[in-house]
């Protein structure tokens, strides 16, 4: 079974942007333009995407979940 996943990349600095912008980017896990990190697709990742979309890219991934036995 597939698992939807985001490839997100901060594309801009935070320097000079609102404080709640710099902590939602932060925790993302983002710290240096062109750093990348993966997350999984759900609501509350979505909600911090949208609210810094001007300052990443993200593109859409297709992961391999695994089964622990």
């Amino acid at each position: 079974m597939t698992k939807k996943l985001l490839k997100i990349t901060l594309k801009k600095s935070v320097i000079g942007r609102l404080k709640s912008h710099r902590r939602t980017v932060k925790s993302l896990g983002l710290r240096k333009i062109n750093q990348s990190v993966i997350h999984d697709d759900n609501p509350s990742i979505r909600g911090m995407v949208n609210k810094v979309s001007y300052l990443l890219e993200v593109e859409n991934i297709e992961g391999e979940e695994t089964v622990s036995e």
